[in-house]
């Protein structure tokens, strides 16, 4: 989607071909408002600090009720007031369009309408509205100007399910609608994410255990930080903490922040070595997969569950309690002396 606007605006022609649609919610980026950027700076603290604790990590308010209970007209307003906003505040909008299938229709009917107003082509329309997965349930993306793009002159769009590619060829691209003449080839087709990058480190704990090893049938943390057998091992938003659900540049600071205050804590201690319990990550990981099958993330192929790489266990690993809740448990942690670690000095 990012690529696809950029590109549109240089290119003699544009060919796209979307393997699946997805949903994004406009960003509305522009210049800002002098009176509302020093609004802001003026509160910036306080804004942080409510990130801090905010469900994904970002202030959001949400009305507090289900959506498929409120009456049509005054829900429909909600969205629109959302949508005016923009960003992720849409899917925040009413806090059971990620866990309840028919509160998330309503708003994803809402969306399917905003794009058919978009792209002026009702077939082209058509193929850019998802149809295999709820609203917000694979990674929601952010534009400025997506869906007005297909209204250029110089921009084609193929879908591939309808049509799939056969083969590279001298020329450009075959699909089974025919030969499409091409100058360049833009790949944007994703990646082993969450716990790809992990594996492909050839990371090993005692006794020389590999990391993809112990992860053969999905990865085991102790609160996204830690794995037992890898002592002195830390991850940064790893699978089993919010992760990729939430506002990755929070996630990361909190973790960053955690880390150098329990190193600067065992220094004062004198101890060198600290390991999680075995007991510990099995709770946590129970814990965060009865927490993700409250919500609709499980029920999709994505690369939110590894279905996006052939022969990768289907799993929903990121935790779905919020940013804060999180948060408020690795605080908890730490008060209780490092609960679930094991920490010693090493020989």
């Amino acid at each position: 989607m990012q690529s696809t606007i950029a590109i549109a605006k240089e290119a003699q022609h544009l060919t796209v071909f979307q393997r699946t649609p997805n949903y994004s919610v406009p960003a509305w980026n522009g210049p800002l408002d002098p009176q509302a950027t020093q609004a802001l700076k003026a509160k910036y603290h306080e804004w942080r600090a409510r990130s801090r604790y905010a469900q994904i990590g970002i202030p959001f308010n949400s009305n507090g009720q289900a959506a498929k209970l409120v009456p049509a007209a005054e829900r429909e307003s909600a969205f629109e007031a959302a949508w005016a906003e923009g960003g992720f505040n849409f899917v925040m909008s009413y806090p059971d369009l990620l866990t309840d299938i028919e509160s998330n229709r309503l708003a994803a009917d809402f969306v399917d309408r905003k794009i058919r107003e978009k792209v002026k082509d009702p077939a082209v329309a058509a193929k850019l509205i998802p149809a295999d997965h709820p609203l917000g349930t694979k990674r929601l993306c952010v534009d400025t100007g997506y869906y007005e793009t297909f209204n250029r002159d110089n921009v084609t769009l193929v879908d591939l399910r309808e049509h799939p590619i056969e083969t590279l060829t001298a020329t450009g691209l075959r699909t089974t609608g025919g030969d499409h003449p091409l100058d360049m080839i833009v790949f944007a087709t994703g990646f082993d994410a969450i716990t790809g990058p992990l594996m492909k480190l050839d990371i090993r704990g005692k006794g020389g255990l590999a990391l993809r090893d112990k992860w053969a049938e999905g990865p085991l943390t102790y609160l996204g930080l830690s794995t037992t057998g890898f002592p002195n091992f830390f991850m940064i938003t790893g699978p089993g903490s919010p992760s990729v659900l939430s506002n990755m540049l929070m996630s990361i600071e909190q973790h960053v922040d955690w880390m150098a205050d329990c190193i600067a804590s065992m220094r004062r201690q004198g101890l060198t070595l600290i390991e999680a319990q075995a007991d510990a990550e099995r709770q946590w990981v129970q814990t965060v997969h009865e927490i993700g099958h409250t919500t609709l993330y499980p029920l999709v192929s994505s690369w939110y569950t590894g279905a996006n790489i052939p022969g990768k266990v289907r799993l929903f690993t990121p935790y779905a309690g919020g940013v804060g809740t999180y948060r408020r448990v690795c605080e908890e942690v730490v008060e209780k002396g490092y609960e679930g670690f094991e920490i010693s000095r090493s020989a």
